[in-house]
């Protein structure tokens, strides 16, 4: 972004519609000029800015007291997708570890899920992190080795009846949710992120299958992720580019009152429509809040990133995009209610130390 060109005023634009990331431990001087930027609403951790546990809280620190408002976030699953492992962190075991326990006892299954998700966000929490993008709720048809064991189950009933408890046990941390990746990416075998994938049923199969879990947790979702996923036999765009599933499908005939946020723009299954900023366009025109722009920092010293800031910005002065105040609630709604229990005061937390025994 050129030095002599100003961002709008926060207030002028009012959302904060992008979710960005940080190339290094700790923030240099563009970081932070991308973080004041009004566009920017979110920051996506990953396990390169991860060092330690200090190093974590100090660097959500220093972030919050630039923007109090910006939302801190991480992909932090279990399983294979847990950005930090070390230095206390908890491993936590993959969903469909989950599902396995269900079918030996249904019932002890939801409690440990439900003691997953506390000691998933109370960790996270207490240095600093808002939100994980969890849960999965991707269906285990066995064809897609992106998804695999972050699944719960094959069964949409299981994987609805366990995102649930997974999801209670974040409450409890204080804590939001997303499900992901709507309405469904575990039939398809190709990884949206090296291709895009396509899966030729129709609506009528997705919605009683894959995307029925989305349709029994309505009033339990706070937020919503959608597949960089082709289903042609309901429309023409990938469901994240999607008026019909997005704003039609998800809100319109399923209920839905959360925030919904695109999955990473850089992806090879978001490429459909040119560049980010095409991508990005799209992605809010069609009724996402907000979109993700992740592992750019590392390209040109960000200039991927500063483009699409600057390019949404001249895009809703062109009235080729209008910013959404209603999309700005939503996004605000997702920041913590509740202040964490820092680390020391966790560890010695009752309910916590219960639910690590569960887990153990």
């Amino acid at each position: 972004m050129s030095k002599a060109k100003k961002s709008k005023p926060l207030a002028s634009l009012g959302h904060a519609a992008v979710v960005l990331d940080i190339a290094g431990t700790a923030l240099n001087r563009a970081d932070r000029r991308r973080l004041a930027h009004p566009l920017t609403g979110g920051l996506i951790l990953f396990a390169r800015n991860w060092q330690s546990r200090a190093q974590l809280t100090a660097l959500c620190a220093e972030i919050k007291a630039l923007r109090p408002d910006l939302l801190i976030c991480v992909d932090h699953e279990g399983g294979r997708v847990q950005r930090f492992r070390s230095d206390g962190f908890t491993p936590l075991a993959s969903m469909r570890t989950l599902g396995e326990l269900w079918m030996g006892d249904a019932l002890r299954a939801t409690d440990v899920a439900t003691a997953t998700g506390f000691v998933l966000a109370s960790e996270l929490r207490a240095c600093g992190v808002d939100l994980s993008f969890t849960p999965v709720l991707d269906l285990d048809h066995g064809p897609s080795t992106v998804i695999g064991d972050r699944a719960f189950h094959r069964d949409a009933r299981v994987a609805t009846m366990l995102a649930k408890s997974l999801m209670h046990g974040l409450l409890r941390a204080g804590m939001a949710n997303c499900g992901k990746h709507f309405p469904g990416h575990g039939k398809v075998s190709a990884d949206s992120h090296l291709a895009l994938p396509v899966d030729g049923r129709g609506l009528a199969e997705l919605l009683g299958d894959d995307a029925s879990p989305y349709a029994w947790l309505s009033t339990s979702l706070d937020a919503v992720m959608p597949a960089h996923v082709l289903y042609p036999e309901v429309d023409s765009q990938p469901a994240g580019f999607s008026a019909r599933w997005l704003r039609q499908i998800l809100r319109g005939d399923l209920g839905f009152q959360g925030a919904i946020f695109s999955d990473d723009l850089s992806m090879e299954g978001a490429k459909v429509d040119g560049g980010a900023l095409p991508a990005a366009i799209a992605a809010l025109t069609a009724g996402c809040d907000m979109v993700l722009l992740c592992n750019q920092t590392l390209q040109g010293g960000g200039e991927p990133v500063d483009a699409l800031l600057d390019g949404l910005v001249q895009a809703a002065a062109d009235g080729r995009w209008q910013p959404d105040a209603d999309s700005e609630n939503r996004r605000l709604s997702l920041l913590p209610l509740t202040p964490p229990l820092p680390w020391d005061e966790l560890m010695h937390h009752g309910a916590y130390q219960h639910a690590l025994a569960l887990l153990a």
